[in-house]
C-alpha cells in the first residue's frame, strides 16, 4: 500500500468509527424515549382507570342519598 491509500483507509475508518459511535448513541437514546413514553402511558392510563372508579364510586354514592330521600332532622317543639 502507498502512503496516500494508507492514509485514505485511516481515515475512513476513522469516519466510519465516528459514525458508528453516533448510530449506537442514537439508538441508545431512542430508546431511552421509548421506555419514557411507555412508562408515562401506563401511568396516564392507571391513573385514568383511578379516576373514572373515584367518579363511578361518587355517582353511585349520589344516586343512593338522592334515592334516600331528604334526611330528617329532629323536630323542634
Amino acid at each position: 500500500m502507498t502512503e496516500n491509500s494508507r492514509k485514505a483507509r485511516d481515515q475512513a475508518e476513522t469516519m466510519f468509527s465516528k459514525t458508528q459511535t453516533q448510530m449506537l448513541s442514537l439508538g441508545r437514546i431512542m430508546s431511552e424515549q421509548d421506555a419514557a413514553s411507555q412508562a408515562r402511558e401506563a401511568k396516564t392510563a392507571r391513573l385514568r382507570e383511578m379516576r373514572l372508579e373515584k367518579e363511578a364510586e361518587e355517582e353511585a354514592a349520589a344516586k343512593i342519598a338522592k334515592a334516600a330521600g331528604p334526611v330528617k332532622r329532629g323536630t323542634k317543639r
